[in-house]
This record gives structure tokens, sequence and C-alpha cells, in this order.
């Protein structure tokens, strides 16, 4: 049976729009890897009744109602309360959880007072299943009444996040009458429209397994879902949609069950024994740190110039003075000689550049907005990519430093660099 679940997001400061509803995103996509439904997200001040409200309206329409926030100590923490109260549940004190919450913070905030209001969290509703938090201090929490399960989470994100994929996710998976199994290629090179259109008729015919993209800042996620009985039988039906999907877009998959392009280079640049380095200009830095974002990267990462100006572009870089009055910061020359320059300082055994107009508008030499020149500087060569981009800095500036990792990467498992 296919499940449909609410999220139900409780917090002022979300309606306010003081932080973002991140939770609802990780939860929302935790789900559809398990095939469970999401029809609706509701986001509910500290009010009691209008999260009285939203609550009687999600179970008339969800047999699965996941709430996030207000589960705190302080008094405007009432989701368990409400939530209880709804489904005609006690309030009850769980002494284990009690002890662990003075434990926390005996053992992990030794230097704040422990007060009585902290106990809040250890009121619990009368026969549920306790989803211990290991990152703080409130517990979530799961039951099933009327037909409907109810599960309760923290609203941090260090906590949610957790709570949901080892405490949540193990909960939600025993409501299944079988296993459900995703595989998520990653596209670089090819827009959402243009894989949809190459792939829509597969993706129409398709029922077990299921073909979906998902659009990404400048690449794309396809996902191929199955469910079956076990997950050696739910990946034997996954594999043939996989291989005909590869077979269909060709090398810009660039990855499966893989995070980003940079994840993907970086074993690679290990196999290989190589190592690299960045110059940047437009892009400010963001290439080294995603490369530095990754665990284990100190192994390949030699290191990153940012050259922003000019100055700095000659006097570490080597960027001959002339070239730069002549052909302009931003063009195909200064870019190969920022990679050039960037692989002798730096010692490295490939050297990636970036110098662009992230915008807002054309810079002093009537360059538009979005026009971005990469370099790849190798022992066989170096290698240059123009790339028109749109409009947005921060978008200019992410799809810049994809098309960097893509350079990498292709020259990495020998296809073309310069090709988009």
């Amino acid at each position: 049976m296919a499940h449909t679940a609410e999220l139900i997001a409780v917090g002022t400061e979300l309606l306010l729009g003081n932080i973002a509803n991140t939770d609802a995103q990780m939860v929302s996509e935790g789900l559809s890897t398990l095939g469970v439904n999401v029809y609706y997200h509701t986001v509910v001040g500290d009010n009691p009744e209008r999260l009285k409200e939203a609550i009687e309206i999600a179970r008339k329409r969800a047999d699965v109602i996941i709430t996030t926030g207000g589960l705190g100590p302080t008094c405007d923490d009432l989701t368990k309360q409400t939530l209880a109260e709804v489904f005609g549940k006690k309030l009850v004190l769980h002494e284990p959880t009690a002890e662990r919450i003075k434990a926390y913070f005996t053992k992990r905030l030794p230097g704040a007072k422990f007060t009585e209001n902290n106990l809040q969290q250890a009121m619990l509703p009368e026969d549920c299943e306790i989803l211990q938090n290991d990152w703080g201090t409130a517990p979530g929490v799961a039951f099933e009444a009327d037909g409907v399960h109810v599960i309760m989470l923290p609203g941090p994100p260090g906590e949610c996040t957790p709570m949901f994929h080892h405490r949540a996710v193990p909960y939600l998976q025993k409501l299944s009458d079988g296993m459900i199994v995703s595989r998520s290629l990653r596209i670089f090179g090819s827009g959402e429209s243009a894989v949809e259109a190459l792939l829509r008729d597969r993706m129409n015919e398709l029922q077990n397994p299921t073909l979906a993209p998902y659009a990404k800042v400048g690449e794309v996620e396809l996902r191929i879902t199955a469910k079956a009985d076990t997950e050696e039988e739910a990946r034997r039906l996954i594999a043939p949609v996989e291989d005909e999907v590869r077979g269909i877009l060709g090398d810009i998959v660039y990855g499966a069950d893989v995070k980003s392009l940079e994840a993907a280079v970086l074993p690679l640049l290990e196999e290989k024994g190589l190592t690299l380095g960045t110059a940047e200009s437009c892009t400010g830095g963001l290439i080294a740190k995603r490369m530095t974002d990754l665990p284990g990267s100190s192994k390949v990462f030699a290191g990153g110039v940012v050259s922003y100006t000019n100055a700095v572009k000659q006097s570490l870089l080597g960027v001959p003075e002339a070239v730069l009055k002549e052909k302009g910061a931003v063009s195909e020359e200064v870019a190969r000689a920022m990679a050039e320059g960037a692989r002798k300082a730096l010692g490295c055994d490939l050297a990636v550049s970036s110098t662009g107009v992230a915008g807002p508008g054309p810079d002093g030499d009537g360059n538009p907005e979005g026009l971005v020149y990469l370099a790849l500087a190798t022992a066989d060569g170096t290698f240059v990519r123009k790339v028109a981009q749109g409009q947005g800095r921060d978008r200019i500036r992410t799809t810049a430093a994809h098309h960097a990792f893509d350079m990498v990467r292709r020259y990495l498992t020998g296809l073309p660099v310069e090709k988009i």
C-alpha cells in the first residue's frame, strides 16, 4: 500500500522568513526515496489553535503526518501537547528520557545551567515509540492512532536531518510491504527540459521502476526507483533502466549515487595519483571551497589562488601584463595563462582557472554578464572552455565551478575536455 504524507513545520520564525525551511526539503527528498507520496507542506506558527486546525486537516488527507519543530523546553514548544490532544493521548513523564537529558547537560553542556523546564522534553505521549536523539536533547516521537502514523522530529537541522535518516526512516520502512530502492544518476551538460525530452516516452511507459528528473542549479538528477520484495530484486529491476538511460545520454552522466561533480572528481584524482590546484577570479574561491569541503581532499588538493585583480594575476600567476591589456581579463588567453601559472606556482599536476563576468551587468570592457572562460592546465597541454550562462551572480559562479570540475572529470576519464 502506498502511503501519503503531509509535512507540518512548526515555528513562527519560519512564517516570518527569519530562517528557511530546509527541514521540509530534506524530509521530502527522503520520503520520495522511500516511495511515500508527499502532497502537502504546511507551516504553522507557535500557536496551538492554528496548529490544531492544521493537524485536523492533515489527518483527513494523509496517513502519515511528520512534524518538525516545537519539541523544545520553552513555553512556545507545543507540538507534542497539541498532537497528543488531537489524537486523544496523555502526556506522561518518561524517566529514562529525563535522565538522558540531565546527562546530556552534564557531559555535553557543562557550562550550562540545567533548569526544570528542560524536563518538558521528557513528557511524551503514552504508548509512543521514542526516537532517541543522539544529536540534542529533545527526543523524537512516533505513534499510530486512528489509522494515521505520526512522527515528530526536532526543528534544528543538525538534529532533524540525522533523526530523520536514522530514526524516522527505519520506522517508515516497517510500514512498507516491500523494499523501495532508488538509484540517482547525476547529469551535467544538458538542461532538465532537454533531458526530459529524450526520455519522456520511457518515463511515461515505466511503472516499476519509475524514472523522474529533478532540476538542480546547473545540473540534473535522474532518479530510478523500484519496489520489490528484496533490495537485490529491486536493484535488478533498476539495472537495465540505468543502462538504457546511460546509452541515451552518454557522457553527460557523470556519476551514480554521487552528490556532486567534485565528489566524482576526487576518487579519480586519487586513483591516478594526481593533484589539483585552482586559480580563480570570478568564482572567488568557490572551486577550492567545494573541493576542500570533501573529506580526504587533502590527499589530492594542492591549494588555490584567488586572483581577483589584474595585479594579483600578474604577480602570483605570472599572467603577462601585455596579454591583460590586449585581450582583457575576461578572455581565453588570460584563463589559459592563469591555469598554467597556477600549475607552476602550486606544483600540482592539474590546475583549473576561472575568469568571467558574474555581474550584475556587463564589465568595463563590455563583456556580458555570464560570460566565463575556464581553463585546465595539464602535462598534455591546456584546455579552454568558453561558456555563456545567463544572469544571476550566484548561479553564474556555481555553474562556472560545475564546468571547472566537469573539465577535470573529462580529462581524467579520457573524454573531450573542451566539449560542453
